[in-house]
């Protein structure tokens, strides 16, 4: 028997996928990206910084430093120069690490062809001026679309042509309201969608990036914590917890509670706190076993975003009066130097409040001075 797609909405007009993407950044996710355009019939220039793993990408059809033993599929191909790579491209993807996209969107913004939409594929907050990623790169990028992917992804798993699904989310003006088919958005999503790789849409920024950025940093906490020789209560704890601060700061800064439950919030949110591939989740776990900082990841410069981003977004949630407990406990422990034990006992022993917080209900905790007592006794 011949199976068939389960039907679904369609598109009051056509749509087009883009024929050419730039991709900048030559890591993992970048080629994994690169190389699920490459699939769905685009041509991907993918350019990176280091020749020599461009040159390894075109003679080889892999990227052995970033993704070794993938095999890279046609269409895509590695170029050296940036305006190379942005000339005559219809759209681009910027995938680098978040401290970077500032510094990397400016030098897009010399070669990109006129009104080229751009979507930042960082997660993370920056940690001057408390920007979303997308707002940085539309500083830079002025006259530029911009927009944001993101989701539950780990490169190699999506490189290797699992099933996976993300969001790609672009602001939505009048007249992609009145023909959807030609946003940006639909476009991209259109470019990235292959036999394995589902790409969703979404016009709410806010809460697509809110979600990337703020579970890195919940991410660490459950590794702490699974680390320390908790178990499956705690991480569902912990996650639960923390989609509540994501949903709480996306409403704060304008976007939607219901984007956070999606792909890009709850769905990103659980694949990170659930698997020591995760940078974040690995680093939190070597914490909790009470491994120095220093010496983690074998003593390797390992980028971890959450880390990079735990005092970013605690910053940004005082700005605008959320409170957030588990990402300030994170951000005391890596930036403070705080006990770890002590830190979330304390967390653990705060007063009890409603759920939902509609209720507004705040008691005392009948046992919060055993609960810090038994809890830092037991991670220690």
């Amino acid at each position: 028997m011949k199976l068939q797609p389960i039907p679904g909405p369609s598109l009051p007009q056509p749509a087009r996928r883009y024929d050419t993407v730039a991709v900048i950044g030559a890591g993992s996710w970048g080629t994994a990206l690169a190389a699920t355009l490459a699939r769905s019939g685009a041509t991907a220039r993918l350019w990176g910084r280091d020749p020599a793993v461009i040159t390894d990408i075109n003679r080889q059809r892999e990227n052995t430093r970033h993704l070794p033993g993938v095999p890279l599929p046609e269409g895509l191909f590695g170029i050296k120069e940036m305006r190379d790579a942005l000339d005559g491209a219809d759209a681009a993807l910027i995938v680098v690490p978040s401290r970077s996209v500032r510094s990397v969107a400016r030098q897009v913004a010399l070669f990109a062809p006129k009104g080229m939409p751009v979507a930042v594929c960082a997660k993370g907050i920056e940690a001057e001026t408390g920007l979303l990623m997308t707002q940085v790169a539309e500083e830079e990028l002025p006259g530029h679309p911009v927009g944001v992917v993101s989701g539950p992804t780990f490169a190699r798993e999506t490189a290797l042509n699992h099933p996976t699904a993300a969001t790609v989310a672009f602001a939505f003006g009048p007249s992609d309201r009145i023909n959807p088919g030609t946003s940006p958005a639909v476009r991209l999503a259109l470019s990235l969608t292959t036999e394995s790789f589902r790409a969703y849409v979404s016009d709410d920024l806010v809460g697509v990036e809110v979600g990337g950025a703020v579970k890195n940093v919940i991410a660490i906490a459950c590794g702490m914590m699974t680390g320390a020789g908790f178990a499956e209560n705690t991480r569902a704890a912990l996650i639960t917890r923390g989609l509540d601060e994501m949903k709480q700061l996306a409403e704060a800064l304008g976007g939607r509670r219901e984007t956070v439950t999606g792909l890009s919030g709850i769905g990103d949110l659980t694949l990170t706190c659930s698997s020591p591939t995760s940078r974040n989740m690995s680093l939190g776990f070597q914490l909790g076993e009470g491994v120095p900082r220093a010496d983690c990841f074998d003593g390797k410069p390992v980028v971890v975003e959450g880390e990079m981003n735990a005092k970013s977004v605690t910053d940004l949630a005082h700005r605008v009066g959320v409170s957030m407990p588990i990402c300030e406990a994170v951000q005391t422990i890596l930036r403070d130097g705080a006990d770890l034990g002590a830190t979330f006992a304390a967390l653990w022993a705060r007063p009890i409040e409603s759920e939902p917080r509609s209720m507004d209900l705040v008691f005392d905790h009948p046992a919060s001075a055993q609960a810090i007592q038994n809890l830092a006794e037991r991670i220690s």
